[in-house]
């Protein structure tokens, strides 16, 4: 091949690179704006109801797609790039959501309103998750090369899991606590793992779990106002 033809080809492959980010990107921005608008006046703690099927299957893509499409954004670069075509991306993008879309029909079926003492125990389990190695291999996986979306969101799943049930616990109508989880998801995807920051992260989730199951006034918006 002429040195044109690869430059031609780098050139289409980075122009591809940049619109799956930017996609990406937008489409998360967007889902924080719709989440957020649907998750109004719903917020009850540990006491949250969940509205009917399709409001909350609605709304659990709205939140998957605005807390966890910023930290697989290396992922669909990835793809675009090995591909070199943006039409490529809405496909990984979308069975990546489809994953979290089965997560949350499986979420609407087993959640329920629940005591301070569930938060507690849900956040105390998720601390402890994050030193398994169960959890450190999905971490791992989510950040190399994959053959697509389906398969990288069985790896985020795995990866967030506990994150995603300590929301269920502590809030899950709650911006804030979404805010947080997902800041958390982004930054475990994004960053190396490193013992330093790890260990006092799951220790301080450790420790909010006990907050929550020894005082849970002391922790704001976990339990309804009377």
């Amino acid at each position: 091949m002429r040195p044109d033809g690869r430059d031609a080809m780098t050139s289409t492959r980075t122009a591809a690179a940049a619109a799956a980010l930017a996609a990406t990107l937008g489409l998360a921005a967007a889902s924080w704006v719709v989440a957020v608008r649907q998750m109004d006046g719903m917020d009850m703690g540990v006491a949250t109801r969940l509205g009917s099927f399709a409001f909350f299957v609605a709304l659990w893509v709205s939140m998957m797609a605005a807390m966890m499409l910023p930290g697989a954004a290396p992922a669909v670069l990835r793809n675009a790039r090995a591909s070199g075509r943006v039409r490529a991306v809405p496909l990984f993008v979308g069975s990546y959501l489809a994953v979290w879309t089965l997560v949350g029909v499986a979420v609407y079926a087993l959640y329920r309103p629940h005591g301070s003492f569930a938060a507690g125990a849900v956040a105390i389990a998720a601390g402890v998750y994050k030193f398994t190695p169960l959890k450190q291999h999905f971490r791992r996986r989510c950040r190399e090369s994959v053959r697509s979306g389906c398969e990288f969101g069985l790896y985020c799943v795995g990866s967030s899991i506990g994150l995603m049930l300590m929301l269920l616990a502590v809030g899950v109508m709650s911006v804030t606590w979404m805010t947080v989880i997902a800041v958390l998801a982004l930054a475990q995807k994004l960053l190396p793992a490193r013992a330093a920051v790890d260990v006092p992260l799951a220790l301080a989730i450790v420790g909010l779990g006990v907050l929550i199951v020894i005082a849970p006034s002391s922790v704001p918006g976990l339990t309804p106002s009377m």
